[in-house]
């Protein structure tokens, strides 16, 4: 009978396939990164297309003009309620890290607390989000006549170009706060059911924690592009 010899594969390489491939980087953690990373670029495009024709521009509409109205308060108040958003995530941000934090202390409990707040933060960004688009198409008729009518229209060729750049970026960013509040939801379910527990692991916590971060660090690139310059 032939002797039969058994390789035994080194799980110590970056390149075994084990699971961790890079020390303590998981595989979710490193596909996260590199699905970031992709998306970083499409993002950047955007910004970069937007930024060309904006400079190119000299005629270009105000955002103090544009973003002047609040609910409420009215209009009158540049950019007010965009600072407001971008708080909005800022906290979000922080109570995802807090988290994160209590995942690695295997708090359930903090976790979860911590987690609901982020979702909070990412519904009440998303209603502020829909009220300023709702607000910039339909605006009302005081607003669209003294405004919108003459100084936008009338005074910035550039009016149709900003729109639309607008709605597609904050769109698309819009689109990933609201795949975030999703995966965030169903994170939280997994908490709560104490998969996490079981398993002695909150990876997933954090790695979701990730992509939270880069839609929060996003928005300050988009509140910047649109609303201070």
């Amino acid at each position: 009978m032939a002797a039969t010899a058994t390789q035994v594969q080194d799980l110590s390489s970056p390149w075994s396939g084990g699971k961790s491939p890079f020390g303590n980087v998981s595989w979710g953690k490193l596909m996260m990164w590199v699905f970031l990373l992709s998306d970083a670029f499409t993002f950047g495009s955007f910004l970069t297309a937007y930024g060309f024709i904006r400079f190119k521009s000299a005629n270009w509409p105000d955002p103090e003009q544009v973003f002047d109205a609040a609910p409420i308060l009215g209009h009158g108040y540049p950019l007010v309620f965009v600072g407001l958003m971008t708080f909005i995530l800022i906290v979000s941000s922080v109570t995802m890290v807090l988290s994160v934090e209590a995942g690695h202390r295997k708090d359930r409990k903090g976790a979860a607390l911590y987690l609901f707040l982020t979702i909070l933060g990412g519904l009440t960004f998303l209603s502020c989000q829909a009220w300023e688009w709702t607000h910039l198409i339909t605006g009302d008729p005081e607003h669209v006549k003294a405004v919108l009518t003459r100084t936008i229209v009338h005074h910035h060729d550039f009016a149709p170009q900003f729109g639309q750049f607008f709605f597609l970026i904050t769109g698309f960013h819009g689109s990933h706060v609201l795949s975030g509040v999703i995966l965030n939801l169903v994170v939280l379910v997994q908490i709560l059911r104490g998969d996490f527990d079981r398993i002695n692991n909150y990876n997933r916590v954090e790695n979701i924690g990730l992509y939270w971060h880069f839609v929060d660090l996003v928005w300050v690139f988009v509140f910047t592009f649109f609303y201070l310059v």
